[in-house]
């Protein structure tokens, strides 16, 4: 192929596409990236030029000079962006453990791994030495993604996003220090003229990375930039510090802008979600064009330098040198035994390891070392094992340790009101994990009467995050009678929950051109089908209306069910095959054959649904589990206003 157009408009294709399936099935996206690479470099061949000299590897005859910078700058944005969302507030339970992972850990990690590299892998000494240091490094491009996947609970999720971003740099200084020794060791260049020069640049690069992020806080703080300008002067700015930090030290940018982006992250920048949004997007279109770029320049002649010493080399890697570099790091850091587990599981390697391999793979192998050209393979079987290894098992490994959300995505209601207060009794009747939020203790009494978990605060507020593990909610109803809330909930969540799980009670019907009326831009999905405002739910609610689930059958189909409904009701959520689906103007839904429904319904309807007025017939068959365990009457009284379903005993008392 000749026409780089159409090869990157390849790579847009296969990275995004790759994100995209990954999303939908659940899958690790880097797995379906190298695949995806694999299959269209050395598999299928669509990138090899026709006129390459034999032997160059197929993306860097096509990109030519433009190959390594490209790499060099996904990787200097890609890890601004994960500096960018290290915020010391995190780690305020476990910075001992983070600390120990960092001191002494990636040292362990570069001394085992390069003993394994060694004794296990054949290498000899000097490339064991820097496919160790290589390996120190674990990847925000793989580790984010993960903990996204799995929903780890918050400690272990911190320990792992730290260690991954703060180690990723210092991993790529090691193998510096390592081929500088290497390389000018052979000139005669003292080793400790070579130490001290390593180490002095990387002090010069963090202290250039924190001077640059604090200048560029300084602006944003002054009103010196203007919004639209905010982002586009960040990522000159980014460059900036990498490019100058290089100059200094090979690969010192890589430290610099993960400084820059750790100290943006604690400078309370107003605009600070904004930002890392943008960034996030970059990166995500980075990780997944370099990815493909990087796997598709293999050639099968690399990979047949793979043998079984390569294999026993990453088990080892996976089931000894991690583990081990884990458990010894953080002996008496104050972390339970299960989550050093998890951890010690759990290093997957990504992109800052493929590419510092491949630099330093081919410059080695230049000046002679002869298992250099094993470095680059070898980084890649690491990726490939660690991705489908960790992958596949964080997820579960970290529910059977109890380190994540084991039961099914809650709904977080932001919004107390005697309204809210029965639905949430209804849910937890159903057992779907939910919590009602409101700043004002008065309103949150309702909800704590029907015995449903509650939080007094601002749902927005920085503290909040310490006290809630959004983890544990796949949906957010935003129904306060302050539209504008609502609406900034939606915009704020948006990002971290996706906006279509978010929903909200109508503002009033106002329409579109009326000058009260908010952006739809602002807001999330409105909230039952209809689109009813809060006072007119609020009205229903001290008319009497109750919710009432009901399962369907072939007994009891969805005609004849809304049949009995007549016209004056509200589907309000349903359950398919153990899925939770919120009823929302813009996605109607449709009951089927099988499903248990929640509708909000009058008085005049209570007792009149079902096949038989007593129940209907296979009420307990198919049941997901934990939703109507004990089997469900299509007859349910639901929760009404003077009696919550959810609350035995109680009595909630509303104002009439």
């Amino acid at each position: 192929m000749d026409n780089l157009v159409l090869a990157f408009t390849i790579i847009g294709v296969l990275g995004v596409g790759a994100q995209w399936l990954a999303w939908r099935f659940n899958l690790p996206a880097i797995v379906l990236m190298a695949i995806a690479g694999v299959l269209a470099g050395p598999v299928l061949g669509v990138f090899s030029a026709p006129d390459a000299a034999p032997g160059t590897p197929p993306m860097e005859a096509l990109l030519g000079q433009f190959y390594r910078p490209i790499i060099a700058v996904a990787v200097a944005v890609i890890l601004f962006e994960g500096g960018l969302t290290l915020n010391f507030s995190e780690i305020r339970e476990v910075t001992k453990g983070v600390r120990r992972l960092i001191f002494p850990g990636a040292f362990l990690a570069w001394g085992l791994g390069a003993a394994a590299a060694y004794l296990v892998g054949g290498l000899t000494i000097q490339i064991a030495m820097l496919f160790g240091a290589v390996m120190v490094v674990t990847g925000p491009t793989v580790i984010i993604p993960l903990l996204r996947q799995s929903k780890l609970n918050a400690r272990p999720a911190a320990l792992l996003k730290w260690e991954g971003i703060i180690n990723d740099p210092i991993g790529a200084l090691l193998a510096v220090l390592v081929y500088e020794f290497l390389v000018l060791g052979q000139a005669g260049v003292s080793s400790g003229g070579i130490v001290s020069s390593i180490v002095l640049a990387a002090a010069l690069a963090a202290a250039l990375g924190f001077a640059i992020g604090s200048f560029a806080a300084f602006l944003f703080h002054r009103g010196y930039v203007p919004e639209y300008l905010k982002p586009p002067t960040l990522l000159a700015l980014v460059l900036v510090c990498f490019e100058t930090a290089n100059l200094l030290q090979h690969e010192a940018g890589l430290l610099a802008v993960t400084a820059m982006g750790v100290t943006m992250a604690n400078a309370r920048i107003a605009s600070i979600n904004e930002l890392r949004l943008f960034k996030e997007n970059i990166a995500v279109l980075m990780v997944s064009g370099v990815f493909i770029i990087l796997t598709a320049n293999l050639t099968f002649q690399s990979l047949s330098l793979l043998d079984w010493s390569a294999f026993w080399l990453i088990a080892a890697m996976l089931f000894i040198v991690r583990p081990l570099t884990v458990f010894a790091s953080t002996i008496g850091a104050g972390l339970p035994w299960k989550e050093r587990l998890l951890v010690g599981w759990v290093a997957p390697r990504g992109i800052v390891a493929v590419a510092v391999s491949s630099f330093f793979g081919a410059a080695l192998t230049a000046e002679g070392y002869a298992d250099g050209e094993k470095l680059i393979p070898l980084a890649f079987a690491m990726v490939f094992a660690t991705v489908v290894m960790h992958g596949f098992t964080i997820g579960p490994l970290a529910k059977a340790l109890g380190l994540a959300v084991s039961e099914r995505p809650g709904v977080l209601i932001v919004g107390a009101s005697p309204w809210s207060a029965a639905l949430a009794a209804k849910l937890k009747e159903m057992e779907i994990p939910v919590l009602v939020a409101d700043k004002s203790y008065r309103r949150l009494k309702p909800a704590r009467l029907a015995n449903v978990p509650t939080y007094h605060g601002e749902i927005l507020s920085e503290v909040t995050e310490h006290h809630i593990d959004l983890n544990r909610f796949g949906f957010v109803l935003a129904v306060s009678g302050n539209e504008a809330h609502n609406a900034l909930i939606a915009t704020d969540l948006a990002p971290e929950m996706d906006r279509a799980a978010i929903y909200q009670v109508n503002a009033g019907g106002k329409d579109e051109d009326d000058r009260r009326a908010l952006s739809y831009t602002l807001q999330g999905r409105t909230f039952l089908h209809s689109g009813a405002p809060l006072d007119v739910l609020l009205g229903r609610h001290y008319e009497g209306w109750i919710y009432q689930r009901t399962r369907l059958s072939e007994e009891y189909p969805p005609e004849r069910y809304f049949k009995e409904l007549g016209e004056n009701y509200e589907i309000v959520l349903l359950i398919r095959k153990g899925t939770l689906l919120i009823a929302s103007r813009e996605a109607p839904l449709k009951p089927e054959i099988g499903d248990r429904v929640l509708a909000y319904i009058p008085p005049d309807r209570a007792g009149k649904l079902g096949p038989a007025r007593g129940g209907a017939k296979g009420a307990g068959k198919n049941d997901p589990k934990g939703v109507g365990a004990k089997g469900e009457r299509a007859k349910d009284e639901g929760a009404r206003p003077d009696r919550p379903a959810a609350a035995a005993g109680d009595t909630l008392k509303t104002p009439r």
